[in-house]
């Protein structure tokens, strides 16, 4: 509940002794700043984040061949010193109370972890392909068992610098370099390449273990951890589930069905990051209807025009009766489901 305060109000609070003579003008002026505080600090976190995503991107699947022409004692040196860098510098940050961009700096290191094994394995001969088959920018792009020694040291090295930094993007990396574990699992357990169809599956099924465990995770910890959980299971649920190939009409509406329910699970958790992806495939599902039911109509682009305004007053509902929503829709629940809920967070 937000409550505006005039210069009136001030005034009557010296006057009962509240505030002391000159107090008020202090705190009307106090107040008059935080706007501009407030956005200049959202900005700087857009900074932030988009820093630390640039410095992922260059030392990752944006790495180019020169680097990899350095040799494997130079990649490995400039690595190990570019981890330890980060983290000094995160861990400096983090002291000196600036959380965000130290824990952001953490989460750079641990993203370095695969390049550093990488190099590695190279120099002391464990790297299982030849130079046509496993170059480092490949990791990014192919579903192959001889990674799995860098997906483990990117999580073994993410689990430390949770201890050092308790920050939660920092589960970020370690949930990407999961997601490559199960594909690249999958393949070394079912013995041959995996075919599309079967790494869509794949990807489902882990973005939904991914989901529960952050469900289990979510509101039983100081920092928001789930929400990394939530946006890295979601992306790979609704990515396989989306990229699956239905030919049956109701393998279709199953799909809005599932997108249906991830928007009512986002008014249950009251976390907005199941409505984006539910909302994305019920328009998607929408469209489509009105593709094949409106192709060759002057009525398609007003039907999708419709669709999309709905779409923005439900949200704008959403928004106005949240609260309500959340709590009636909980009330409806059997009571060992409401235990196992997560607290809600502001």
């Amino acid at each position: 509940m937000s409550i505006r305060i005039e210069t009136e109000d001030l005034a009557r609070a010296v006057s009962a002794g509240v505030l002391q003579p000159g107090q008020d003008q202090r705190l009307l002026e106090f107040l008059r700043q935080q706007p501009e505080t407030r956005a200049s600090f959202q900005l700087a976190h857009v900074a932030y984040y988009f820093g630390a995503v640039l410095i992922i991107a260059a030392m990752g699947w944006l790495l180019n061949e020169a680097w990899m022409g350095i040799g494997d004692v130079a990649l490995l040196l400039v690595a190990g010193l570019y981890m330890a860098l980060f983290t000094l510098a995160g861990r400096n940050l983090w002291q000196r109370g600036l959380p965000i961009p130290g824990g952001l700096l953490g989460a750079v290191a641990v993203s370095l972890t695969p390049l550093l094994v990488f190099a590695g394995e190279r120099l002391i001969g464990l790297w299982p392909f030849d130079d046509s088959q496993g170059d480092y920018h490949s990791y990014y792009l192919w579903v192959q068992s001889g990674w799995l020694a860098m997906e483990v040291a990117t999580l073994l090295v993410g689990l430390a610098m949770l201890r050092l930094l308790p920050f939660p993007f920092i589960v970020m990396p370690m949930a990407i370099a999961l997601w490559f574990m199960s594909m690249d699992l999958s393949e070394a357990l079912y013995g041959s390449a995996f075919s599309w169809e079967e790494r869509r599956w794949v990807s489902l099924w882990f973005g939904l273990l991914v989901i529960l465990a952050s469900l289990w995770v979510d509101g039983r910890t100081r920092r928001d951890y789930a929400f990394w959980g939530y946006l890295a299971g979601l992306a790979a649920f609704w990515g396989g589930l989306s990229l699956m190939d239905s030919g049956s009409e109701w393998g279709k509406a199953a799909y809005g069905l599932i997108n249906l329910g991830l928007m009512g699970l986002a008014v249950l958790l009251r976390r907005p990051l199941f409505m984006v992806f539910g909302a994305l495939g019920v328009a998607g599902y929408l469209g489509y209807l009105s593709y094949e039911v409106f192709r060759d109509s002057l009525l398609f682009p007003v039907l999708l025009t419709l669709v999309g305004l709905l779409l923005i007053a439900l949200g704008i509902a959403y928004q106005k009766h949240r609260d309500s929503l959340t709590a009636s829709l909980r009330a409806r629940l059997p009571e060992s489901l409401q235990a196992f809920l997560p607290a809600l967070r502001r």
